[in-house]
């Protein structure tokens, strides 16, 4: 078992913002069903974000959130393992699976399954949306302290979220992952991307995982509500969230062999360039979604200032060397240099200005706050 932290405090009181545009979650952005009530199976319509009424049933202490698509023959397997398992914890529990648009039936079995069994929850989107959206439906949904996620084909194993608990309780984390320390996967289309993929997120976003891709997780319930998720950044929470400090664990969890179908989400090497487009976008708003003019104004003055370089050599070569210089590539490059350079300045300044609009029209603090103590809290003398 390892662990790593981040030098940030978790947040807990104060809403976590992200630097992006826009802030709304993907659950209001995503028309979806909810075809479950803790007590009986009534239906709500069109609930957009989906959150369950505190009245509905005692709160639990545990949440699962699972997107599933096209998982028909699974169902009822899934059903019972993860009922057989989360007894045995003797917690108060729910499952919120998110059927993100299936067209072979997977409803219906979801509606099955909660007909016997109220404590699953059942959330129908209109259409597949994709594992992000579903993830944030879920954890919209979710009223559990703590909240676990998994994928629904069963090759995570029910039984490890126990393990996954006890971590987290044994040193007071925030986030803990599972590792696939024997994974099952097919080596070229899974493992190699999935391993190359792990070496660039940690050498991106400094959260030092061995298996980001594994949906294996389980979060404290603060950290899952103040995070916003776009593109496939369901598979980079622990890095986002670890922008506003958060403490991560990991424990290595069983992988096992799909045991009907195949994956419904795409191949490893299909997904590969849009998950390498995510991360890049996830180091950039880490590091410079409140301060793009670091990046854009630094570019601009290299690039700027090799054009002056440039134009100063052009000159002394002009002036003092009696040179022609009209028809030198250099002096098409020091135009160029210098054109980039105002052009990057421009666009820092402008980012600037999307950043201040953000953040000062919805009022949105820049920085996550884990705890206040301040005179009322000091023991009477």
């Amino acid at each position: 078992m390892t662990s790593t932290s981040s030098p940030k405090p978790v947040p807990a009181q104060v809403p976590v913002p992200v630097p992006v545009p826009g802030s709304e979650s993907q659950a209001e952005r995503a028309p979806s069903t909810v075809a479950a009530k803790t007590h009986g199976t009534a239906q709500r319509r069109g609930a957009n974000p989906v959150h369950l009424s505190p009245n509905e049933g005692e709160r639990p202490e545990i949440s699962v959130v699972i997107p599933l698509f096209n998982e028909v023959e699974t169902v009822p397997e899934l059903g019972r393992r993860l009922r057989e398992s989360l007894e045995q914890l003797g917690r108060r529990w729910e499952v919120v699976i998110v059927d993100d648009g299936s067209t072979d039936g997977s409803f219906e079995a979801l509606r099955a399954l909660h007909e016997a069994e109220p404590r699953f929850v059942v959330i129908q989107f209109r259409r597949n949306f994709g594992q992000t959206p579903a993830f944030a439906a879920g954890f919209d949904a979710a009223r559990g302290d703590i909240v676990v996620t998994m994928d629904a084909d069963l090759q995570n194993d029910p039984d490890d979220i126990g393990a996954l608990l006890a971590e987290m309780e044994r040193g007071n984390f925030d986030i803990v992952s599972g590792w696939r320390k024997d994974r099952k996967e097919p080596l070229l289309l899974r493992r190699i991307p999935s391993m190359f993929g792990n070496r660039v997120m940690r050498s991106l976003t400094g959260v030092h995982l061995r298996d980001t891709g594994c949906s294996l997780k389980a979060y404290r319930s603060d950290v899952v509500k103040n995070i916003h998720l776009y593109g496939n950044l369901h598979r980079f929470i622990p890095a986002v969230a670890g922008t506003y400090g958060v403490t991560i664990s990991q424990v290595p969890v069983r992988d096992h062999e799909r045991a009907h179908g195949t994956s419904k989400y795409g191949l490893g090497l299909a997904r590969a360039p849009r998950v390498l487009l995510d991360l890049l976008t996830l180091y950039f708003l880490r590091n410079y979604g409140t301060r793009p003019i670091h990046i854009f104004g630094g570019l601009g003055i290299l690039t700027g200032g090799l054009g002056v370089l440039v134009g100063l050599y052009l000159s002394v070569v002009k002036l003092f060397g009696g040179q022609d210089i009209g028809d030198r590539p250099l002096l098409l490059l020091a135009v160029l240099l210098l054109i980039l350079g105002v052009q990057f300045l421009s666009m820092g300044f402008l980012g600037e200005l999307l950043v201040r609009a953000y953040h000062e029209a919805q009022n949105k603090p820049i920085y996550a706050v884990r705890e206040v103590l301040d005179g009322d809290d000091a023991p009477a003398r």
